[in-house]
């Protein structure tokens, strides 16, 4: 199962803690994670093995949506910052119409995150 990892600057650090939270589950032989650029670091630099695309700006979110788009990422990760504007937000919205399109789990905050991880820790 292929995880796509995404974070707002403003939202990095929680999602840190929410893959610090969930590590057993997400080192897992059958979880493959890939992510946008800065937040895929900041993963690495907590201990995971990701798979980095570009930055979202300069169009890690593109890259992401593609791989919904051909069938390849699973389940899509997105902590949001809703307090703050982004430069990207076209990319941002074409990622979200591309996971709806293509019916695949989009979680854009915690609670969501963590319900869908514990929805594929009960398979």
């Amino acid at each position: 199962m292929e995880i796509a990892i995404i974070a707002h600057d403003g939202k990095k650090a929680d999602m840190v803690q929410f893959l610090n939270k969930n590590k057993t589950l997400l080192q897992q032989e059958k979880i493959k994670i890939i992510t946008t650029g800065t937040t895929g670091s900041k993963a690495e630099n907590a201990g995971f093995k990701v798979k980095k695309m570009l930055s979202g700006p300069l169009g890690g979110d593109a890259q992401i949506a593609a791989r919904v788009a051909e069938g390849k990422t699973d389940m899509v990760l997105f902590f949001k910052d809703p307090l703050s504007s982004h430069a990207h937000e076209s990319d941002v919205n074409m990622l979200v119409r591309v996971c709806d399109v293509h019916n695949v789990p989009l979680a854009t905050n915690e609670a969501s995150a963590q319900l869908f991880l514990n929805a594929i820790a009960i398979k």
